[in-house]
């Protein structure tokens, strides 16, 4: 079953956020409906720099990739502004899709773009971002690959500017609309009885937009929530205090964080048919 038919009025896919082959082989092994490859933490796993446009498009395909071709869970991608102009825009869709993607995400952030949940963001004009999903929409091979529309104006111009926005990107043939950190319950209500088109939530831990349950977001309306730092800020978490330990005691014999078992990350990995290909061609 395609991602575009998952999607259903009444019910949310919830949808991980991964950014690197080990956060994606743990999601893709837990049955979700699609993972999101968060340019948030592809910027920060890959590069260690911050998500502010840093992040080329060669780099941001290699990821998606890797995450497509070792995992079966539909992936959504993270495509920033599309990395330049209309002629980058339909590059980016062309590769994405061919590299296995199942959605792109495109937003209308002036370049270098910067994270949705932190000040200074600027829009591009609303005619240059329609001509964007025109463009991103006649470049995919297949209609099954989904185009996220994201708008950026909430934060600096109002929740009214993001639905006019939205609405202009429907209309251009957007399969997904993202009003980007809307700051109440009643705002993303607002958000979702303005179109007919499935919206997604992006559930940011700390972030602008209120953290919601899985309930409350398909009550409201939503069709997609994203969770893209979730998976990041748990893992950085844990890193500090196992290397605080380490660092306290020069040893992990007294390590109170969870560690995954070492076996299962041998299998997590795929070492099982290292295994089997070693007992077959072994001499």
């Amino acid at each position: 079953m395609t991602l575009k038919d998952k999607l259903q009025p009444g019910s949310v896919l919830v949808a991980p956020g991964v950014f690197d082959m080990v956060s994606a082989r743990c999601a893709d092994s837990m049955d979700f409906a699609a993972m999101y490859m968060t340019g948030f933490g592809v910027a920060a796993s890959h590069l260690g720099f911050p998500d502010a446009g840093l992040a080329s498009y060669t780099e941001m395909l290699s990821r998606v990739e890797a995450i497509a071709g070792g995992c079966a869970t539909p992936l959504i991608a993270d495509g920033d502004t599309g990395f330049g102009g209309l002629l980058n825009v339909d590059r980016t869709v062309r590769g994405y899709e061919a590299a296995g993607a199942a959605a792109i995400q495109l937003e209308d952030q002036e370049f270098p773009k910067k994270c949705g949940h932190t000040l200074g963001r600027r829009v591009i004009p609303l005619e240059d971002m329609v001509k964007k999903i025109q463009v991103a929409c006649a470049a995919r091979a297949s209609s099954d690959f989904l185009i996220i529309a994201r708008t950026d104006a909430r934060t600096a111009l109002g929740l009214d500017e993001a639905l006019r926005r939205a609405e202009a990107f429907q209309a251009a043939g957007a399969d997904i609309l993202f009003v980007e950190s809307p700051e109440s319950e009643e705002e993303m209500a607002t958000i979702c009885r303005s179109f007919d088109r499935p919206c997604l939530a992006n559930m940011v831990e700390g972030g602008r937009t209120p953290v919601l349950s899985k309930a409350r977001l398909a009550e409201i309306g939503y069709q997609l929530a994203i969770y893209p730092v979730t998976g990041l800020l748990a893992a950085t978490a844990a890193l500090q205090a196992a290397y605080g330990t380490l660092q306290a005691e020069g040893s992990s014999a007294n390590a109170t964080v969870p560690m995954y078992p070492f076996d299962d990350m041998t299998r997590l990995m795929g070492f099982e048919r290292v295994w089997a290909f070693d007992e077959r061609y072994a001499d």
